[in-house]
């Protein structure tokens, strides 16, 4: 495999005639995924909730790129039918995504239920993101090296999936559940290339994380002590949105970035740094906790993948 310790945004290919959907992109990690990948001609289609915010971030990105080819278009991760009229809409125009980045994310937030009555960090950072990639799935399947990246954290290696209280009805957490959407974003991630690669599919469903970042989820909505550790105490230690943009952009991009494999930085830690592979939790590739992940996400979404269960 070739070296990828100083790999940066300048080493990412010519991504002319390519077409990236990146959802949250209009701030933090998604609008410097979004800056970079504009920078390299590619066509990125702005996944955002608020598009007002989504069009201020064009803007900006435009004044920088005359001529980059950046569309928003209004998708709600936590709602069911935002998702599946984002997944029509590009189909009646069309667009075929080459690349699809699951970025977007909540983090620690009071206990809220959405209106099908899921916890809202489930909700938003895994089922929303597993529904759309389901149903743009056979979009992709006719492009030149589709990939679906699955944005994760560190925080997956110490968490778990709460099965018997989902939305934390008997014992809710802020962090503990902001740690089960990171865990299941692995677990999808995983077992979606085990079933990609068991179908023969060309599409491939490859990992990243981006260490510890100087982020809005660490501010907007966080709560209590995760909001002054993680939004005041520790924030001069984060690296810059444009860096820990670097491990997605590598899984999304790199020719020898591989289906399967976690990318995160390469510093102590795995808190900042260059994108290099790392370490993908045991309990994320656990063929029980994969397949009762994925039957729970298809029965809360209602939406189905036409692959086979790999054995």
């Amino acid at each position: 495999m070739t070296s990828q310790k100083r790999w940066n945004a300048d080493q990412i290919p010519d991504q002319n005639g390519r077409v990236f959907v990146v959802t949250g992109a209009n701030s933090g990690l998604g609008l410097a995924t979004t800056r970079a990948l504009a920078r390299k001609n590619a066509q990125v289609i702005l996944a955002v909730r608020d598009e007002a915010k989504g069009h201020e971030a064009v803007a900006d990105l435009t004044d920088e790129r005359p001529g980059a080819r950046l569309e928003v278009r209004r998708l709600d991760l936590s709602d069911m039918e935002s998702v599946r009229a984002f997944a029509d809409r590009l189909k009646s125009d069309g667009v075929r995504p080459d690349v699809l980045i699951n970025n977007a994310g909540v983090m620690a937030p009071p206990r809220t239920l959405t209106d099908q009555g899921v916890e809202v960090q489930f909700a938003a950072n895994h089922l929303g993101h597993f529904a759309l990639t389901s149903l743009l799935l056979d979009l992709m399947a006719g492009s030149e090296d589709p990939r679906v990246v699955s944005v994760t954290s560190t925080n997956h290696r110490q968490a778990k999936i709460f099965f018997d209280d989902l939305t934390g009805e008997q014992k809710y957490s802020p962090m503990g559940y902001y740690n089960q959407s990171k865990l299941a974003n692995a677990v999808f991630g995983w077992e979606l290339h085990r079933r990609l690669t068991a179908a023969g599919s060309p599409v491939r469903s490859v990992l990243a994380h981006p260490g510890y970042t100087a982020t809005n989820l660490q501010t907007n909505g966080t709560v209590g002590m995760v909001k002054l550790l993680f939004g005041r105490i520790l924030l001069p230690l984060a690296q810059s949105p444009d860096q820990g943009a670097l491990p997605q952009l590598y899984a999304a991009t790199a020719p020898d970035a591989r289906g399967g494999e976690l990318y995160g930085p390469d510093g102590m830690g795995e808190l900042r740094g260059a994108p290099k592979r790392v370490q993908l939790a045991p309990r994320a590739a656990e063929p029980e906790t994969c397949s009762r992940l994925w039957q729970l996400s298809e029965q809360l979404t209602g939406v189905r993948f036409a692959l086979p269960a790999a054995a």
